[in-house]
C-alpha cells in the first residue's frame, strides 16, 4: 500500500510545478504584447509625422 501512495504523490507535486511554470510564461507573454502595442504606436506616430511634413 505504501508504494502506491508514494506513486500517487509525485504527480501532485508536478501539477504544482506546472502551475508555477505557467505564471512566468503568462508574464512574459504580457510583456511581449505590451511591447508589440508600443511598437505599433511608435510606427503610427512616426508615419504620421513623416507623411504630414
Amino acid at each position: 500500500m505504501q508504494d502506491n501512495m508514494t506513486d500517487v504523490t509525485p504527480p501532485i507535486k508536478n501539477n504544482a510545478a506546472e502551475k508555477q511554470n505557467g505564471s512566468p510564461k503568462f508574464g512574459r507573454l504580457l510583456v511581449v504584447l505590451i511591447f508589440a502595442v508600443m511598437l505599433i504606436v511608435v510606427i503610427t506616430l512616426a508615419s504620421e509625422a513623416y507623411y504630414t511634413n
